[in-house]
């Protein structure tokens, strides 16, 4: 029986075989000879090389010292008494990709991040000089302009990055290390991946070689269409192990519509902010897989607000797209425009529901009132700051946060000395709540010492400093 079994089962392959066969074996000379080349001829023409020159100005001896004195500088000019010179030229490689045939060319902020001169050069070899349009630091991108002339320039067309799926082939296209433009191919190997840097981290995963040089370069799908800009890559020796990460098209969408716009970037504001639902968060929430954002904070008068949103509240998806960390719902709110209708599907009280939010722009409201603060007070020295929501999504801290945040710490000045640093959020002082720079300013006129309390990298730390 075992023997009759066998052959069966032997037959019953031998038949499904050649189809088997079909799929995987190429069978002919052209299915041998086929090749990404047509795509990277189409691609490659809109990919540059970004070229960013930065001067590094020496301060030997600090601000008051007499190596800085003009007359001392009328003899020794660029070079330092020591022989060493007083300044250096740091410089920068990076890649880009023209989006518009009138010059405009997205790349990494980081590429272009404090350069005194960028120069872009073609893939025809031209070289054109570049000026800064729009750079947005919480996204790592950057827009530039360059003239051609009133020649026409091949441009990419952007692709729909929330149509791709882990396992689709892509190409990343770039300089590496300076060696010319070269061609990588891989996969999608995940979507929506947060990698500690930016503010909207749901970057796109893939294998394609990326390396140093490649930053700001395209990420094309098969049919040559934009789909991410390369911008990180984990590795430990600085080369490429096959895990690269790249911003999605979704979002460099709205960076190019607002340098062609005004040059200024402003995302729609939501007004909650919460945590990913871990698998003991969902048990107690009845929910049944460990999925969304659970709110812990609703803003009062903000879109949330009106939608109904409260605390306690898990947001699952955001038109149509399911949700996973608080760093997906930022990133799925900044990709549409200030004043769109958001569709988002809630868990409350064991049960679904569909909610509607109407977003706008963050609101300049309270004024923030910047002030520096002086005198022998220990905030002295401080440039702080009311916190309202625009001034919120410009730091990328989270939407709710409210109170008095720090700016700027003078050197040598007394809030210095206690230990104060810029990003600092003042929570108490003696007790009294900080809601304004006007409650801080009188409650540091008080006699000390003075208990404070202030928010720095999400924890509470309470001190007390004396006269």
């Amino acid at each position: 029986m075992f023997l009759v079994r066998l052959a069966l089962s032997l037959a019953l392959f031998a038949a499904a075989a050649p189809a088997v066969a079909a799929d995987m074996v190429p069978q002919s000379r052209e299915a041998i000879r086929l090749s990404f080349a047509p795509v990277v001829k189409r691609v490659a023409p809109a990919v540059v090389n970004v070229y960013s020159r930065r001067v590094i100005r020496g301060n030997v001896g600090g601000p008051g010292s007499l190596f800085n004195d003009p007359l001392f500088q009328r003899f020794f000019g660029n070079m330092s008494p020591f022989g060493m010179p007083r300044e250096r030229i740091q410089n920068s490689l990076g890649s880009g990709v023209i989006v518009d045939p009138s010059g405009l060319i997205v790349t990494n902020h980081h590429v272009i991040d404090g350069a005194d001169e960028i120069h872009v050069v073609l893939a025809d070899r031209r070289e054109f000089k570049a000026r800064v349009i729009l750079s947005d630091q919480r996204a790592d991108l950057a827009v530039l302009r360059i003239d051609a002339g009133g020649a026409a320039l091949p441009i990419l067309t952007l692709g729909d990055s929330d149509a791709i799926q882990v396992g689709d082939l892509v190409l990343a296209i770039g300089d590496p290390f300076g060696v010319g433009q070269t061609v990588t191919m891989g996969i999608v190997s995940g979507l929506a991946r947060s990698i500690g840097t930016g503010d909207f981290g749901s970057f796109i995963q893939t294998d394609a070689a990326i390396n140093p040089g490649n930053s700001g370069g395209p990420l094309v799908d098969l049919d040559g269409r934009l789909i991410g800009i390369n911008t990180a890559i984990f590795s430990q020796s600085g080369g490429s192990v096959g895990i690269g990460f790249a911003i999605p098209a979704s979002m460099v969408r709205g960076v190019i519509d607002a340098a062609r716009h005004g040059g200024h970037v402003t995302r729609p504001w939501l007004g909650a902010s919460g945590q990913a639902v871990t698998p003991e968060l969902a048990r107690s929430l009845r929910l049944p897989l460990p999925e969304g954002v659970l709110i812990k904070d609703v803003t009062r008068n903000s879109p949330a607000a009106a939608a109904g949103l409260r605390d306690g509240d898990v947001i699952l998806s955001v038109n149509g797209h399911d949700i996973a960390s608080p760093d997906e719902l930022r990133f799925r709110i900044a990709t549409l425009p200030t004043t769109a209708r958001a569709d988002l599907a809630l868990w409350r009280n064991g049960g679904k529901r569909a909610v509607t939010v109407t977003l706008m722009a963050p609101p300049e409201t309270p004024p923030r009132d910047t002030t520096t603060l002086q005198g022998r007070e220990p905030f002295a020295g401080a440039t702080v700051a009311n916190l309202n929501p625009a001034l919120v999504a410009e730091l990328g801290i989270d939407e709710g946060a409210s109170g008095v945040i720090v700016r700027e710490i003078a050197r040598g000045s007394i809030a210095q000395d206690i230990g104060l640093e810029p990003g600092d959020i003042v929570l108490a002082v003696n007790d009294a709540d900080i809601d304004s720079v006007a409650a801080l300013r009188q409650a540091a006129q008080t006699n000390g010492p003075w208990r404070m309390v202030i928010r720095r990298n999400g924890q509470r730390i309470a001190f007390s400093v004396g006269r």
